[in-house]
């Protein structure tokens, strides 16, 4: 009975060693990541490792795993203008690592190949084109700006083995300096503006009394001709359209009932 504990027990512990050895022999790969080998007496294997659960020799190899999804990245970058202003840029990239190229990205760069790369070749592309323009371009022609730097960044970026999905500047400001600058010659622009309007607006008054003086004028020259040419009986017509006035309006007093036969209205006025 003994002999068969001990062999049970033995058998126990061979059995637990396998397993030890099996489970360190696995390794998983989740979904959207690789895998690379580092074997220690070949080194770093070209071959890539997809998805799932894999073999490894225990102690002789070892995998590295790698994100291959697309990440965020802010980085901000301080750099001079065409006309010497100071530029702050912030540029976000939207960057993933070239799955055939990652043995050689662990072999030169290492898992934080990111750090090593992205703040270097965006600080170099952008002070190289934002040099190409002054401030004023950078604000009125922003997308070409954004277009030259993803063209020339993604270029940077493809030699290091990283693609780019998207870059995009997320934020531009300039020294105070140039804000101050910039918001005085809005006022002054204002200013301009205003004095250009109250100037306009008083040549038009200026022209609209002209204009009324010389409609005065002309009306007062009519009627001076209608007078000439009708004598008296333009005279008699004011006096009768008059008369009417005064009868209408007397009419509807409450306290006149009539006309009294023996006054004297403007219809008796003598001639």
């Amino acid at each position: 009975m003994a002999q068969i504990f001990t062999r049970l027990g033995q058998l126990g512990v061979g059995l637990a060693v396998v397993g030890g050895v099996v489970q360190s022999a696995l390794y998983n790969v989740d979904g959207g990541h690789r895998a690379v080998i580092f074997d220690r007496f070949r080194g770093v294997q070209q071959n890539v490792i997809g998805e799932g659960t894999h073999f490894m020799i225990p102690w002789v190899q070892r995998p590295i795993i790698f994100d291959i999804r697309s990440r965020p990245r802010n980085v901000p970058v301080i750099t001079g203008s065409k006309d010497l202003q100071n530029v702050n840029i912030t540029l976000r990239i939207l960057f993933r690592p070239l799955q055939d190229n990652l043995p050689n990205i662990y072999t030169n760069l290492g898992v934080d190949y990111d750090e090593r790369v992205l703040p270097s070749i965006t600080n170099e592309v952008l002070k190289a084109v934002v040099a190409q323009f002054d401030a004023g371009e950078l604000i009125t022609q922003r997308e070409v700006v954004s277009q030259r730097v993803s063209e020339d960044l993604s270029e940077r970026a493809a030699a290091f083995g990283l693609i780019l999905d998207d870059i995009s500047l997320t934020h531009l400001t300039f020294g105070r300096e140039f804000t101050e600058a910039v918001e005085l010659k809005q006022v002054a622009q204002q200013d301009a503006e205003r004095a250009r309007y109250t100037v306009e607006k008083a040549e038009q008054q200026k022209q609209a009394a002209v204009t009324t003086a010389e409609g005065d004028s002309k009306a007062a020259s009519l009627l001076a001709e209608a007078f000439a040419k009708a004598g008296e009986g333009l005279v008699e017509l004011r006096k009768i359209e008059a008369a009417e006035d005064i009868a209408y309006q007397l009419s509807r007093s409450p306290n006149i009932v009539y006309l009294p036969p023996n006054q004297q209205t403007l219809l008796a006025l003598p001639n």
